[in-house]
């Protein structure tokens, strides 16, 4: 599933192909993904220009005076712009199209299209009205990378809680966008067991985690600006980078630090690894 990072690449790297264009039309090539997919953004979305590409939690908001097309990429979505012309596959399932006129590179008067591919249909592309907040994003954390994250806020929210400080950590409704992985090497960087309740942590460690949490997002994010001129390219999907991973998915290794084997375990149904040396 595509994590924050992800998604933050993906809007870096529509936002020149897509912010200032106007939408001529909009093809839906089914009714719904994981939610039926509203009349609004049939109907209001054509002769829009699209004034901002932004980006909250793991949401995507194309803006606009008439609203906001929501979209999310679900496990297996993706977004590219692509030639009008490029041929059509069985999971591409939305196109929104744009005019002809000025705009970057050699192929500034084609027509092209933003092209919604989710082959498990669990993505969703919604609707936010002019000046609302859409249902999904009301209850939403801060952004991780936000001034409103450090170890003060954390260290306030989990007062008596009783919950593994993993759990903790990627709850949206505490934090937007940490998860499976990147809670897995915070908690490993700053020391913390994930096993721990979140009302156990202590100010001064919640201070480590936050500060965690930040590094390997903004690293993440930046590795990730690597691969952008994938989002442009017709024959391929859009490439992610690759974390050099501490911790997630390497239960069983040596650890790095100490050279024990790290210990795997399912925490909310989430497989979770850590060390049991290192991580208190």
């Amino acid at each position: 599933m595509p994590e924050l990072p992800e998604v933050e690449t993906t809007r870096r790297g529509l936002a020149p192909h897509v912010e200032g264009r106007t939408v001529t039309g909009v093809t839906l090539r089914r009714p719904n993904l994981r939610w039926p997919i509203p009349a609004e953004v049939r109907e209001l979305l054509p002769g829009q220009k699209i004034d901002a590409i932004r980006r909250r939690a793991k949401y995507l908001l194309l803006d606009t005076q008439a609203g906001s097309a929501l979209l999310h990429l679900g496990m297996s979505g993706s977004l590219r712009v692509l030639p009008a012309t490029t041929a059509v596959k069985t999971h591409d399932h939305v196109d929104i199209v744009f005019g002809t006129g000025p705009h970057q590179g050699n192929a500034s008067n084609s027509q092209r299209v933003l092209r919604f591919t989710d082959p498990r249909r669990f993505g969703c592309l919604l609707w936010q009205p002019p000046g609302e907040t859409h249902e999904l994003l009301r209850d939403l954390g801060p952004e991780p990378l936000s001034d409103a994250l450090d170890g003060d806020y954390l260290f306030a929210l989990s007062r008596g809680r009783k919950a593994p400080v993993k759990t903790f950590l990627m709850d949206q409704r505490v934090v937007v966008g940490v998860g499976n992985i990147y809670a897995a090497e915070a908690l490993f960087e700053a020391g913390i067991s994930p096993l721990r309740a979140a009302g156990k942590v202590s100010r001064e460690r919640y201070a480590l985690l936050a500060a965690a949490v930040k590094r390997i997002l903004a690293y993440a994010i930046e590795r990730g600006g690597t691969t952008l001129r994938d989002f442009i390219k017709p024959d391929g999907e859009p490439g992610y980078f690759e974390l050099e991973l501490l911790a997630y998915g390497r239960g069983g290794e040596p650890c790095p630090r100490c050279g024990r084997p790290l210990k795997q375990a399912a925490i909310g149904q989430r497989a979770t690894v850590w060390c049991g040396h290192c991580q208190k």
